[in-house]
């Protein structure tokens, strides 16, 4: 049944007496998500909530209270998510579709001989027929609103993949909603979602996620979408999630900032991701120093394949980005890179010297990012190092930032 359907419907005691009609459903968070866990009805006397176990549906369509005692006057009790309130024409994240949808009605189900606290929330209806219902309610009959509603292709979701938004954080703090599922999704995909929300939705959704996963949805984003995101954070709380961006993108998104800002931000950062992402800005932004990141392993020429393998389980960067290991000497000249393919097929005591491609590709820092793309397309690059006038390794463009900057161009 429809919570478009429930609404309005009349609340009589054992004796036939009418004791209000219904006008929401409290619904648990946190643990219980998703239980029924009280009707709210108007009275005579005002709103008032009764516990879902205290009302039955009775045979002719209508709610029947156990008890008269159990109504109480709607106040403060429990943390409630409630359905009319909250959930009808609000946006929502799908989970499982990864996209942000409108809820346009709840459809519920009672799990057995009419007793409400077996009323459960089956999914949410974000298609034609919760609208249609919504929009024609009180000029059909029941019946006839529900058989027509039918004609009309069900989009629902399952009430375990719906990830609601709350705005005000006293409240979602209360409600205990945090969006945990949000951390394990793509970050292509949050950001497109974060793309997709209202600005108040958009900005309840960011402030909530942990520095790790804000960040890597904030490199997804366009420029303009991150100064948005961050422009309600304080210094100390965009710090804690520019150290946890990889350099390059994190000296992409401060060179978007003013002056004033961005040196505030790099103020409250650790003095070395601080001095990473300084040195960077310095850079050319159309220049291969300007597009790289100097996230990446480094290996002296004398070192083993056992060394290598230590040295990436320490690394922390993103490690799918990895697809080489350097070897530099003393004075940080690039002399060879090794794939990880064939670091991965090598015995543990293999020097990395024999290992390196026969070919040391590499451009200089002031390369053009034009030059840096026919680079990668001619020699069918995943990643190419950066080195300064001495030789000196500085950096790596990978290919996502070299697709990044051609998807720019179009």
């Amino acid at each position: 049944m429809s919570l478009t359907a429930l609404l309005g419907m009349p609340v009589t005691d054992s004796q036939g007496q009418l004791r209000g009609r219904l006008k929401d459903i409290a619904v648990a968070t946190g643990p219980d998500a998703g239980k029924v866990a009280g009707l709210v009805l108007k009275t005579r006397a005002g709103l008032c909530i009764v516990p879902s176990q205290e009302v039955m549906e009775t045979p002719a369509g209508t709610l029947e209270l156990q008890t008269v005692d159990a109504l109480t006057p709607l106040g403060e009790q429990g943390n409630f998510l409630y359905l009319q309130q909250d959930l009808v024409d609000r946006q929502i994240i799908d989970i499982h579709g990864r996209k942000v949808v409108r809820v346009n009605d709840v459809d519920l189900e009672w799990m057995g001989h009419g007793a409400a606290h077996l009323l459960r929330v089956a999914e949410v209806e974000v298609g034609l027929r919760g609208a249609f219902r919504r929009v024609f309610k009180g000029m059909l009959p029941r019946p006839t609103l529900e058989r027509l509603s039918r004609k009309f292709t069900a989009r629902g979701i399952p009430w375990q993949f719906v990830d609601v938004i709350e705005v005000d954080p006293a409240r979602r703090v209360k409600l205990r909603i945090e969006h945990e599922r949000l951390a394990e999704m793509h970050p292509s995909d949050l950001a497109e979602i974060l793309e997709d929300l209202a600005p108040a939705e958009r900005e309840a959704v960011f402030t909530s996620l942990d520095e790790g996963v804000a960040a890597e949805a904030l490199e997804e984003v366009e420029p303009k979408l991150q100064k948005a995101l961050l422009e309600k954070l304080d210094e100390e709380k965009i710090a804690d999630i520019v150290e946890e961006m990889d350099p390059g993108a994190a000296a992409d998104l401060l060179a978007e900032l003013s002056e004033e800002q961005s040196d505030a931000i790099l103020e409250e950062m650790e003095p070395e991701e601080r001095q990473e992402v300084s040195e960077l800005l310095e850079f050319d932004e159309h220049s291969a120093a300007g597009c790289m990141t100097t996230d990446f392993v480094q290996m002296d020429t004398h070192a083993t394949v056992a060394e290598a393998v230590q040295a990436l389980r320490g690394f922390d960067g993103d490690p799918e980005s990895m697809t080489e290991v350097y070897l530099l000497d003393e004075k940080r000249v690039l002399r060879g890179v090794v794939p990880l393919a064939r670091l991965v097929m090598a015995q543990p005591e293999t020097h990395l010297s024999v290992l390196t491609e026969p070919r040391v590709l590499s451009c200089p820092a002031e390369m053009k990012q034009d030059d840096v793309a026919e680079m990668f397309d001619k020699y069918n690059l995943h990643a190419l190092p950066v080195v300064d006038a001495l030789g000196r390794m500085v950096g790596v463009v990978q290919a996502e930032q070299v697709i990044s900057f051609l998807r720019e161009k179009l």
